[in-house]
């Protein structure tokens, strides 16, 4: 985790203090489950529970443990006897390691997914503003990076809004996924375990039994987490990557906040770039950086080994912190975006009605000229539009070929802009409901 693109809620979760803090309610509602079903007595389980539930778990101690030990739970549970004393022998009773390791990376990836659900929750209610303010602001739509026929800004938002409410629920459904606890002993046989250890557990932590956990929760659920991630990241490289088009100096359609005393450029004192969308774009790209890992620690050997357990120590954080951090900036600039319909509308003119092409193309079908010929007749005024040589409605009024079958009326209805905005209300009542 690197601290310039870091929040501090989710930062917390991955610190050894939270991790520790976990293990132990772990194991001590381990210990408590074990007491209910009479196999350690209650004593013990009330004293793990009295001397650790406001202890400050010592983080050096425990690495200096473990740089003898190279266990890390056996140094966690070796510290943990020095802080509850003689009954800590009833900790860990039937438990692996994997138990607490597994159960512990989950609580944090649910508590990480609630996090994140909160971002796009913001992110959503951001859009929807701003998609309702210019829900009726023409602007180009453009294919290829060309014009094409006009759109609204505000379908462009809400376009966006869809995209990530469909993010949301597949977060959701993530989050479901992998909120899932093993405590089921060596190769998970529940050998020297009962299962109703593991059903108190994970009652007590929020989370569902692993129906089979062999001696590990299986990868395929983390890495659906991770896949989620990282669809989430390219959708924010979309829309960031829109921004950082419609901020170019030809088109300046949309352009990023520009703060008070804020500088663009070391060397270049009139520059104003869109950095927190190139920022986003360059962080999509390490989230969706950790999803191959994911996918590959699902091949693990036989009931457990441990190749995986390196790559979620890195990518279990990063991912995390770094989609919480983008989520939050995105939701910033696009909060924040300056918006220029009188650029808009100039673009929108930049090529003389060639925008309108496809309502003469369909005017002349209409009115008995073959679709091959249509082509051939719009095609012909609009290529010396490209070169600068008129607008394409003199050129259309001007063509006996066009004339013959439409009037010039005909042609202008064809240039009527509003022609393109009809069906927004439509759409809009689509994405965010008939209110």
């Amino acid at each position: 985790m690197i601290p310039r693109y870091s929040r501090p809620e989710m930062a917390a979760i991955w610190s050894p203090e939270s991790r520790f803090r976990i293990w132990f309610e772990i194991e001590a509602h381990a210990t408590t489950a074990l007491a209910n079903i009479g196999v350690v007595p209650k004593e013990a389980a009330d004293k793990v529970w009295e001397k650790g539930r406001d202890a400050v778990f010592d983080v050096a101690r425990i690495d200096a443990i473990e740089a003898v030990t190279k266990h890390d739970v056996i140094a966690f549970l070796t510290h943990l006897a020095e802080i509850v004393g003689p009954e800590a022998r009833f900790v860990h009773q039937g438990m692996t390691s994997s138990d607490v390791l597994d159960t512990c990376l989950n609580v944090q990836l649910t508590q990480a997914a609630d996090i994140l659900i909160k971002d796009l929750d913001a992110l959503l209610a951001a859009l929807k503003r701003r998609a309702f303010e210019h829900k009726l602001t023409p602007t180009i739509g453009r294919s290829h990076g060309i014009h094409a026929e006009p759109v609204t800004f505000g379908l462009k938002l809400a376009q966006a809004y869809a995209e990530f409410d469909r993010a949301k629920e597949r977060l959701i459904a993530a989050r479901k996924e992998v909120a899932t606890c093993a405590i089921s002993g060596a190769v998970g046989t529940f050998a020297n375990i009962d299962p109703r250890v593991e059903e108190y557990v994970a009652e007590q932590m929020g989370l569902q039994p692993e129906p089979v956990s062999t001696q590990v929760i299986p990868r395929d659920r983390h890495a659906m987490f991770f896949a989620v991630l990282g669809v989430i990241a390219s959708s924010m490289e979309r829309l960031a990557i829109e921004v950082r088009h419609l901020q170019r100096t030809e088109v300046l359609e949309a352009e990023e906040f520009f703060s008070e005393g804020q500088k663009g450029s070391s060397a270049m004192p009139h520059k104003r770039n869109p950095v927190l969308t190139e920022n986003i774009t360059g962080l999509a790209r390490m989230v969706r950086g950790y999803v191959t890992p994911a996918l590959e620690n699902v091949a693990l050997w036989h009931e457990r080994d441990i190749s995986h357990s390196s790559v979620e120590r890195m990518i279990g954080p990063d991912a995390t912190v770094t989609l919480d951090f983008a989520l939050a900036r995105l939701t910033s600039v696009i909060d924040k975006l300056l918006i220029y319909p009188a650029n808009m509308q100039k673009n929108l003119d930049r090529l003389g009605g060639l925008v309108h092409s496809q309502r003469v193309l369909l005017a002349l079908t209409q009115g008995g000229v073959s679709r091959e010929d249509s082509y051939r007749l719009v095609q012909r005024n609009a290529m010396p539009v490209w070169r600068g040589e008129g607008d394409f409605l003199t050129l259309l009024k001007a063509d006996p070929e066009v004339t013959a079958v439409l009037k010039p009326e005909q042609i202008e209805e064809c240039f009527d802009l509003g022609y393109h905005l009809k069906h927004v209300d439509t759409i809009f009542s689509r994405v965010f409901g008939a209110a």
